[in-house]
């Protein structure tokens, strides 16, 4: 049974989620073309910092450089928007995200104590010039500013400008699934960034034989919404299902491939310095009907969004005249 896909099939059907894209491009000569960008998850509205959104991560392969994830394996929580880039561009992402928190709390780094900045990426080093470093902090800035809860645009926007998938054109892709258990209805959402395989892999779609130009074996990063009432460990068994997402279009996680997913919930939300020693949160159990239906959601979602970021993305032209072709997909 194919579960239901939420109003929009997009992450943003999570309550409260908003998504937002900075996209550059520009022939800079023969040679160079800025072909990159910045994508900004935001886990609800408010402020981020005082309302930490309860969180899990997961590495299947380890390839990547992502800034943020040994805090939110320690201690659960995510405090600031989720930031997507090219792989040269964490240090001025974080830069950006953390001045765009320090102007919404004057207080942290003083009497609130420090901020974990979340960053991940993919390498878009054959399409874009990575060297120029195009990707600056008001990028950041303008991609968090930019977030809405509206549908949200895919393919070659975005952090997926330069990106490639299964030798075509990939990017920002997104679904949703809602699941109705336990006299319950929860919504969940997955958002990636596609970067990996070769066609002869896609198992979606008989693709011509096209190897995958990256010079690397390829990457994703796939982030997971839900409004489902979970906590830190619930929400990394999310994030591990999202491999089985990933195996049922064709990737092999290979060697070179950082493949790494990151889940959280908009409920149980924590209030940063609230009075009291003791927390209590409700939350759903591991046996519970409606845990095997979100492991579900979270394959058919991040399978979906792969495959959206293919069908939305257009042909593409980087540096040195290289041209990456739209997927033929309908």
């Amino acid at each position: 049974m194919v579960l239901q896909k939420g109003k929009k099939n997009c992450i943003t059907d999570v309550e409260g989620v908003q998504v937002g894209h900075k996209t550059l491009y520009e022939k800079v000569n023969k040679e160079q073309t800025i072909c990159t960008g910045v994508t900004a998850i935001l886990p609800h509205s408010g402020n981020l910092f005082y309302e930490k959104v309860r969180a899990g991560c997961h590495v299947i392969n380890g390839y990547g450089k992502t800034s943020g994830l040994v805090q939110v394996e320690e201690l659960g929580f995510i405090e600031s928007p989720i930031m997507l880039t090219n792989t040269l561009s964490i240090g001025p992402v974080m830069e950006g995200t953390v001045t765009y928190m320090l102007q919404q709390n004057k207080e942290i780094g003083t009497s609130a104590g420090t901020l974990n900045v979340v960053v991940g990426e993919c390498n878009d080093g054959f399409l874009n010039s990575m060297r120029l470093q195009a990707v600056r902090p008001n990028h950041a800035i303008e991609a968090i500013e930019n977030a809405s809860s509206s549908a949200v645009q895919q393919g070659a926007v975005g952090a997926g400008k330069g990106m490639i998938c299964f030798g075509y054109k990939g990017g920002i892709g997104t679904a949703s699934r809602v699941v109705t258990a336990s006299n319950e209805k929860y919504t969940v959402g997955c958002l990636v960034l596609s970067n990996f395989g070769d066609s002869q892999d896609a198992l979606f779609a008989n693709f011509p034989k096209k190897k995958n130009p990256n010079s690397t074996d390829g990457s994703i990063m796939m982030i997971i919404a839900t409004d489902a009432p979970l906590y830190d460990r619930q929400l990394k068994r999310l994030a591990k299902r999202t491999a089985a997402g990933l195996g049922r279009v064709g990737s092999h996680m290979d060697n070179g491939s950082g493949d790494i997913a990151i889940a959280f919930t908009t409920a149980n939300p924590s209030v940063h310095n609230v009075n009291g020693h003791l927390e209590s949160i409700t939350y759903l159990r591991d046996d519970d009907q409606a845990m095997n239906q979100l492991f579900q959601a979270v394959a058919e979602a991040t399978e979906e969004a792969i495959i959206n970021s293919l069908k939305h993305a257009e042909t593409t032209e980087g540096q040195n005249g290289r041209v990456i072709e739209k997927a033929p997909l309908t």
